[in-house]
């Protein structure tokens, strides 16, 4: 589908942000027509009835709506709710310092941490199969009693129950398997035009082919899954005393480990260019002696000869699962180390976001253990159901998910205390300097307007706070790393309750009640997440909040885990680049305007677009979030030297809106721009423009109410918007009138 192009116009092309706003809002349209792409990500302009578009002659609008890119359907993006760790993990690996010598570092730390997210979901679902069900439940008749669904394997040989439910993690391990296969195909259509268009690494989103690197990953984690699978299995079989095929089988399955994890610390190695066919032999070799191995062990425990020791809980489970934690602990605090050690300031920046690495994988190694610690206890509260009092096998999951509970709940606990009092504390502070802001820019206000003006006050100190949230997020980070490396205190035989009553003299049972409402308060946190996921993208007014998450989450391609959802900046932004050199051979000038995540899709299109397309194009950010949080969250790939050559390559043809209301978006070169353009030799200093918000803080003639404020909220209709069009439509050549006449 294509649309008529006038030669010689202007193109506004607008891609709006995370709120995912429909094509007519983006275009202040109610009938819009698609002109390229497709219903998940296309072009749109006005019908031929409605060719007026804009208040500038001489400009043809048209949007770029990505938003259903991320997810689009209620089955994907369950999927990213249920895959939330390992997206978060992946995150991280793409937050490392700007110092070159930690990459290689980093990215073995990270991808360790996403291979340990492997294992303990595999660990998971053995526990619920293999520990609750087969070892647990098909040995207590009451437990069997009204379960014609179990009960035909009670009685049963243990290693017959063991090897018929090994079928269900190996089920789990195939389906996240084939869902991370799924994405790889959806975007191989959508390429970048060029190729080494620009050294900048912001500049490699999108044009870098991240399918080998992906494939290589999926089979490591593959291989490490089935291994984990394997591991369980022969230390249980082991427990009765090893026989000479155990030990064989188990050597093994910790050599394909060691290689998994031996592979995971060669950067240089694993990502490797796209033609290097014999690494990816050597990745798909390994998995498939997994595999095979798994064959192997299964009929070993199925046919073994040996009895089965007499045990509480699956021989081996419980000593492995405390073991994993340990490994994450040791490599979060490693991860800190290095993170801590190359931190770098940034401009406008703290320190402290040198270790934004370190918060989301911790948080991710967090989701995933109370995502595991969840479907232990409730599929274990399933299972005691009828079951009477001190025969049911709730006390059955390992301690050391007890611990993590705790860890968590602690976690979440003190960070909500202390984010209270850093609100209370830094809330006079804020207000002042509101306060300073607000009497510049509305001096001398009538006594009316007194209560506005304290709204538009707290409205700026709120959107002040956003800097707060970086040492708390550190905090946690915190926390929860040291909420994995207490669960290891589980294989001591104690519970939290009683090492709290013997040490610090509390009742165990208030610890007690407090873990169980823990894990309650956890479960009911997934299960919001799931509906949120659901509704997220149904609901525009849900999805504007929770959206956030996915579509920033997911901008980042696959790196450091396979089984994290796909990258949509993988299609956009090739799709864009196509689209733009289009427009330009056609004899059209190209305004770009990026409303908030929309600006860093942007940013990642200019920097692979060739000198000859720049040439035609100008470039308009509002709410832009690439110097307040990009630049401090991913200073490997967003710094000064990229915004600079940012702006080099659309010859500083860029203007940046935005306000202090805005909790998001901010300045992009100068900390305090003023509203009007600066008269230094700097280029750069030109492209901030400060927006007052509200317009005024009284009630206009004929209206009811004052103006709104509009926060972070597009502003395609507001004047500045409209001036700073003009400008840019005439810096690019093309026909507008003076700023602030109509059109």
């Amino acid at each position: 589908m294509s649309g008529p192009d006038n030669s010689g116009d202007v193109v506004e092309l607008r891609v709006h942000g995370v709120s995912g706003a429909s094509a007519a809002q983006v275009l202040d349209l109610q009938q819009t027509g698609q002109v390229a792409g497709d219903r998940n990500g296309g072009f749109y302009r006005a019908r031929s009835r409605c060719s007026d578009t804009t208040d500038v002659p001489g400009v043809t609008v048209e949007a770029y709506r990505w938003g259903d890119l991320p997810s689009g359907t209620v089955a994907r993006t369950l999927a990213v709710a249920f895959l939330l760790p390992f997206m978060l993990v992946n995150v991280a690996i793409w937050m490392r310092p700007a110092n070159p010598g930690s990459a290689a570092t980093v990215k073995s730390l990270c991808r360790l941490l996403a291979l340990t997210l492997t294992v303990l979901y595999v660990l998971a679902i053995a526990g619920v199969a293999l520990d609750l069900i087969g070892w647990k439940c098909l040995a207590s008749p009451d437990c069997l009693t009204g379960r014609s669904w179990l009960s035909w394997l009670g009685g049963r040989p243990v290693g017959l129950r063991l090897a018929v439910l090994a079928l269900v993690p190996a089920a789990a391990i195939g389906l996240v398997w084939w869902v991370s296969c799924r994405p790889g195909r959806t975007f191989e259509a959508f390429r970048a035009p060029e190729q080494g268009t620009s050294g900048s690494g912001l500049g490699t989103i999108g044009r870098w082919d991240a399918e080998p690197l992906v494939g290589r990953l999926r089979s490591i984690h593959v291989a490490a899954a089935f291994a984990t699978l394997d591991l369980a299995l022969l230390l249980a079989r082991a427990a009765s005393g090893a026989s000479a095929a155990t030990t064989v089988l188990t050597a093994v399955t910790v050599a394909v480990l060691t290689c998994c994890g031996g592979l995971l610390c060669t950067p240089p190695l694993i990502d490797r260019a796209v033609g290097d066919k014999r690494l990816d032999g050597v990745t798909r070799a390994l998995r498939s002696v997994a595999i095979i191995l798994t064959v192997g062990v299964v009929a070993h425990v199925l046919t073994s000869p040996q009895p089965w020791q007499e045990r509480h809980g699956l021989p081996g489970y419980e000593a492995t699962l405390a073991g994993l934690f340990v490994a994450q602990t040791a490599l979060l605090a490693a991860l800190g180390l290095v993170l801590f050690g190359h931190r770098r300031g940034v401009h406008g920046g703290t320190p402290l976001f040198g270790l934004g690495a370190l918060v989301v994988a911790a948080t991710g190694v967090s989701t995933a253990v109370a995502y595991s610690a969840e479907i232990v206890y409730r599929v274990a509260d399933f299972l005691d159901r009828d079951v009477p009092t001190g025969e049911g096998i709730a006390s059955g999951p390992p301690r050391a998910y007890t611990w993590a509970i705790y860890g968590l709940f602690r976690a979440l606990l003190v960070t909500a205390i202390v984010a209270g009092v850093v609100v209370l504390i830094t809330r006079p502070g804020r207000r002042r300097a509101a306060a300073v802001i607000v009497a510049r820019d509305f001096p001398n206000p009538p006594a009316e307007a007194r209560p506005r003006l304290r709204q538009v006050r707290d409205a700026i100190a709120r959107a002040r706070f956003t800097e707060r949230l970086v040492p708390l997020a550190v905090l946690y980070g915190c926390l929860t790393g040291l909420a994995t490396a207490t669960t290891t205190i589980g294989l001591l035989g104690q519970f939290p309750g009683d090492v709290i009553e013997r040490n610090v003299g509390l009742p165990a049972d208030v610890f007690t009640f407090g873990i169980a409402f823990g894990s309650w308060v956890i479960a009911a946190a997934i299960i919001v997440l799931i509906i949120s996921g659901i509704f997220a993208y149904r609901t525009e007014s849900y999805r504007r909040h929770i959206g956030v998450l996915w579509d920033l989450g997911t901008f980042w391609p696959r790196a450091a885990h396979p089984f994290a959802p796909p990258c949509y900046s993988e299609r956009a932004v090739p799709e864009l680049a196509r689209r733009i050199t289009h427009l330009v051979e056609r004899g059209n000038g190209v305004l770009l305007t990026g409303h908030s995540h929309g600006s860093v899709l942007l940013a990642a299109t200019v920097l692979q677009l060739p000198p000859r397309v720049c040439d035609r194009v100008a470039l308009l950010t509002h709410g832009s979030p690439l110097r307040r949080l990009y630049a401090r969250l991913f200073p490997a790939y967003v710094d000064d030297e990229a915004l600079h050559e940012l702006g080099r390559r659309v010859g500083w043809r860029w203007v940046n809106l935005w306000r202090d209301t805005d909790p998001i978006g901010g300045g992009i070169f100068s900390p305090h721009p003023s509203p009007a353009p600066a008269t230094t030799g700097d280029p750069a200093a030109t492209v901030d423009r400060r927006q007052r918000d509200p317009r005024d803080v009284v009630t206009a003639p004929g209206d009811s109410v004052a103006p709104p404020i509009q926060g972070h909220w597009p502003g395609e209709s507001d004047e500045p918007f409209t001036d700073a069009v003009r400008e840019l439509v005439r810096r690019l050549g093309g026909r507008a009138g003076p700023p602030g006449t109509p059109g």
